[in-house]
């Protein structure tokens, strides 16, 4: 039966008291629940640092969690709080890539299992990049072969940061955040004296890198042509392009036995260049680069917290990603864009 405007009007009269006496109007409708899903930072074995200082830049906790293990060494990861619907970063880098690997990977069957609601690893140092072709007959392409195990495991997405190549992100069939250094070093680099700097690639496949490095301060750039006998063993290193009383800066993705970096450093010196720096965003340094870069001619290499120093060192200096990384973790979460953070 339709409602008078008399009734109407008592309707309107009784929500006015109510609103007087402290009380909400009845409506038909309860108001929404806040729906926002929760956010969890948790830290991995190989990144607890830089996890404990991306949780700080973020202004949350780190989740709680237990990481037991067999007497044979067999992982078995524990979540010790609830994960249902909530957003996870999972903040693992994948160097010494083996244990690493499976137990990021049991993390997030673990989160899948307890269903979180959306799924990133968040992995700063992507093991097995750099084998991302057939550069030979019968061998693996390992970096595709990674991406898989992610997938099947459950993972939603990857926020990483410079990968070996840009198309391993084509291994990928999930959104895959590539953060970039430039955030980091071109700011340090910008309170440095560049007067008299030329940029450098230690090999050809790095040129681009460099590149960028060498058309934002409006610098020169050369090239060190490198030929390897073997992996993590360089043979002849020659340089093209003139350094001649120039300060250079070598520009590289990753510092690995620093062979590479020491003979270009090397090569650099005797064509006249009057010092050698080097920046390099993921500090591997396995093997005896540490006793390679102190020996070296190198005046100083300046690396990101991507992978853990083993030790400290006179020439290693290190810069700080956690608050990139908590920024495109606030952004990934609030749907804004990547992007934005490197202009």
């Amino acid at each position: 039966m339709p409602q008078t405007k008399s009734t109407l009007e008592n309707k309107s009269a009784n929500n006015l008291s109510d609103r007087q006496a402290g009380e909400q109007p009845k409506t038909n409708h309860q108001q929404p629940a806040d729906t926002v899903p929760e956010v969890k930072l948790f830290a991995c074995s190989a990144s607890k640092d830089l996890s404990k200082e991306i949780a700080l830049q973020y202004d949350a906790p780190l989740g709680d969690t237990t990481l037991a293990r067999f007497s044979d060494g067999e992982m078995q990861t524990i979540i010790n709080e609830s994960v249902r619907g909530s957003y996870t970063f999972f903040i693992q880098s994948t160097c010494q890539p083996h244990d690493n690997f499976v137990e990021l990977l049991l993390w997030i069957d673990t989160a899948r299992r307890a269903s979180a609601g959306y799924i990133t690893a968040v992995v700063p140092y992507f093991g097995y990049a750099r084998q991302d072709r057939k550069d030979k007959p019968r061998v693996p392409i390992s970096a595709k072969l990674m991406a898989n195990m992610f997938t099947a495991a459950g993972v939603d997405r990857i926020m990483t940061m410079d990968l070996h190549a840009d198309q391993v992100q084509g291994f990928f069939d999930i959104p895959v955040d590539h953060l970039r250094s430039e955030a980091i070093y071109v700011p340090y680099l910008e309170k440095q004296d560049l007067s008299k700097v030329i940029f450098a690639s230690p090999d050809v496949g790095g040129v681009k890198r460099a590149r960028i490095y060498a058309m934002h301060f409006g610098r020169e750039l050369v090239i060190c042509d490198k030929y390897r006998t073997k992996a993590n063993e360089v043979a002849a290193m020659t340089v093209i392009g003139d350094v001649k009383g120039a300060d250079v800066i070598l520009v590289d993705d990753l510092v690995d036995t620093a062979g590479t970096l020491c003979k270009a450093a090397d090569a650099l010196i005797e064509k006249g260049a009057n010092s050698v720096r080097a920046i390099c965003t993921h500090p591997v340094l396995s093997g005896k680069a540490y006793e390679n870069v102190e020996a070296s001619q190198l005046s100083e290499l300046i690396v990101c917290d991507t992978i853990p120093l083993r030790r400290e060192s006179p020439k290693i200096k290190v810069l700080s990603t956690a608050n990139l990384f908590a920024r495109a973790i606030r952004n990934t979460v609030e749907h804004k864009s990547i992007a934005a953070l490197f202009h």
